[in-house]
């Protein structure tokens, strides 16, 4: 299996950098083979805009899809980004790695989403019509690749609890699992959250490393969230809502996961 490892923390002797090689040294000794995308060792470049593509627009403003489109369509985009584009395309499986800064990822990879996201490779993809509605959620070019998120939080499990200060971690990912994976076409496995890290010992490490290697171990088994696919049945096109007999009189992000039916009883 090809994994890709993108990587966002400023300090490589870090906690973080620590769980990286974990990782990397784990699933090569699996056989697996592994690219990682180290950003702040990179100096990738955040911010989306003009510099990203080298054509010429003739004096028209800056339009950040249409140019992202034309510079994927006709190989106008910088390097850096065909390079990352490539990478994804190489890959079985991305996992995203990252502490989660003020309820979401560091800014530096919210930018390679941003710019190795473009127009015509990861949306704007298929027909548009009364029974499809483009090549999205749980459709696209990531389809048959599987994504993870592996995050690591100050705050204790419990501040993470879904009645917890700071919300459900469940709700805090949802628009990077939902949107910016399930969007694309990958299948989204289960998170794994480390929290407390600033009271990290060397035996709670050591216990830290263990599971950490022990999702390695079953990359290709764990079953993925049972997210909705938008273009089967499930949502009203082109509005895009639930329909109203699915998860009826409920609303939140939790009503996109199809439910399991109840096995009929007996007799």
């Amino acid at each position: 299996m090809n994994v890709l490892i993108v990587y966002a923390h400023p300090e490589p002797h870090s906690l973080s950098g620590a769980l990286k090689q974990v990782m990397v040294t784990q699933l090569t000794a699996l056989g697996h083979q592994v690219q990682v995308s180290d950003l702040y060792a990179m100096n990738w470049k955040a911010s989306l805009d003009a510099a990203d593509f080298t054509r010429d627009r003739q004096g028209k403003p800056f339009d950040p899809a249409e140019d992202s489109k034309l510079g994927y369509e006709q190989g106008l985009q910088t390097p850096d980004i065909t390079r990352e584009q490539e990478k994804l395309r190489w890959a079985d499986t991305v996992i995203f790695q990252f502490p989660l800064w003020w309820f979401s990822m560091p800014a530096i990879m919210k930018g390679w989403f941003e710019r190795v996201y473009a127009y015509g490779f990861a949306y704007g993809v298929g027909e548009h019509s009364d029974s499809h509605w483009g090549d999205r959620y749980g459709e696209g070019n990531m389809t048959g690749k599987r994504a993870m998120l592996v995050v690591t939080a100050g705050g204790w499990e419990s501040h993470y609890h879904p009645r917890g200060i700071n919300g459900g971690i469940d709700d805090i990912l949802f628009p990077i699992q939902h949107g910016m994976l399930w969007y694309p076409g990958f299948d989204v496995l289960p998170p794994h959250v480390i929290y407390r890290v600033h009271k990290m010992d060397d035996a709670r490490f050591q216990v830290e490393c263990e599971k950490l290697e022990a999702r390695m171990n079953t990359l290709e088994q764990t079953a993925p969230l049972p997210f909705r696919r938008q273009n089967f049945g499930d949502y009203q096109i082109p509005s895009l809502i639930l329909r109203p007999e699915l998860a009826e009189g409920e609303s939140g992000w939790r009503v996109h996961l199809q439910r399991q039916r109840k096995a009929a009883r007996a007799g």
